[in-house]
């Protein structure tokens, strides 16, 4: 049954990519904002991405002020005209959503190719860019650092406890809200977003009602970002310590503002890296030839926090088993910073750096 009054009014696109197409909207009845990623099933590479990342985000069954929020999923096809002045809602039977998932499963479109499938993804709208354009476009802050650190460890534990690797942990991949605190203050809140590669992972064992650890999840498809991927990934035999050492990768780049650019977008981007003569190897590939390699933490800074020196080096090992997993990586992030994990609003405390 479809609608007939359109649920949300598009006010304007605010990026895209080779995936999808994300844009601020309206909700109607309330005028709330929200952000709406457009995806195409046009090809079974973009299902499973698209199925992924509905099967992570509705898998979830409470919120996490650090995890985007999915509020609604609206699978759209083009017979339909669901656009009416920059407005849009739709709703497809059931069967519809059996094809896609069979379009997955075979790897080849099971559905009517003169019928375009579309996926609308409903969520949080952030009005802070990413973690990539939010920190370079402004002066390195140690209590914007220490926030940051809290929130990240925070997000991934929760991903972890709810059974879900990430596996493409970057700045990109994170985006910020900024909320007004009650003195007029602009406080930024991360929320880890773009679950397109993410695993949820099932039961394990004889025991059905048990839930799997993701540390004992081992998955073979190696996929990620090339300056966030951990040596096993490279090699296809990992766990869901591959996303602490790529949260590794992100606060060693954080804390020093170590960049890279993007050869194909020419963008400056966050990330550590290894340098051999005139090229950067991302770190996973250099320690997967060298794991015995000692990375020179710092790498800028004349001297760094104890703390947070030993926590890098931990989180980058080699070795994914000499990382600690997401819970112990939370509980020393506040322990070492005496705090726990803030919302936006909240006064920062010493840093790690």
């Amino acid at each position: 049954m479809v609608s007939s009054q359109p649920k949300y009014e598009l006010i304007q696109e605010v990026g895209r990519g080779s995936y999808g197409v994300v844009y601020e909207a309206v909700v109607k009845c309330t005028g709330a904002r929200v952000a709406v990623k457009k995806i195409r099933c046009h090809s079974p590479e973009n299902v499973e991405l698209a199925l992924r990342e509905f099967w992570a985000l509705s898998s979830i069954q409470s919120q996490h002020p650090n995890v985007i929020h999915l509020k609604e999923c609206i699978l759209q096809a083009l017979m339909q005209p669901i656009f009416q002045s920059d407005t849009f809602y739709s709703l497809l039977p059931f069967s519809s959503w059996l094809q896609l998932v069979e379009t997955s499963l075979k790897g080849e479109i099971t559905f009517d190719p003169c019928c375009a499938y579309y996926l609308w993804f409903v969520m949080d709208f952030c009005d802070g860019g990413d973690m990539n354009a939010y920190l370079l476009s402004r002066k390195p802050s140690r209590k914007t650092n220490t926030s940051f650190m809290l929130q990240l460890g925070s997000a991934l534990a929760f991903l972890h406890r709810n059974q879900i690797i990430h596996r493409d942990l970057k700045p990109d991949n994170i985006l910020i809200s900024q909320a007004c605190t009650p003195a007029g203050s602009s406080e930024p809140t991360l929320k880890v977003a773009d679950f397109g590669l993410s695993k949820v992972c099932s039961t394990s064992g004889l025991d059905k009602e048990e839930p799997v650890s993701v540390n004992k999840c081992f998955l073979s498809t190696a996929c990620g970002t090339d300056f966030f991927m951990a040596p096993e990934v490279w090699e296809g035999h990992y766990t869901a310590k591959a996303d602490i050492f790529a949260l590794g990768v992100i606060i060693w780049a954080m804390v020093e503002r170590i960049t890279f650019v993007d050869v194909e977008t020419q963008k400056e981007l966050l990330g550590s890296y290894v340098q051999q003569g005139s090229e950067i190897v991302p770190l996973g590939e250099a320690l997967l030839e060298n794991p015995k390699m000692e990375l020179p933490i710092p790498a800028r800074k004349k001297s760094m926090n104890s703390h947070m020196k030993q926590l890098i080096r931990e989180m980058l090992s080699a070795n994914p088993q000499e990382r600690p997993d997401a819970f112990e990586l939370e509980l020393r992030l506040v322990q070492d910073l005496g705090e726990a994990p803030r919302a936006a609003g909240s006064t920062g405390g010493p840093a790690l750096c």
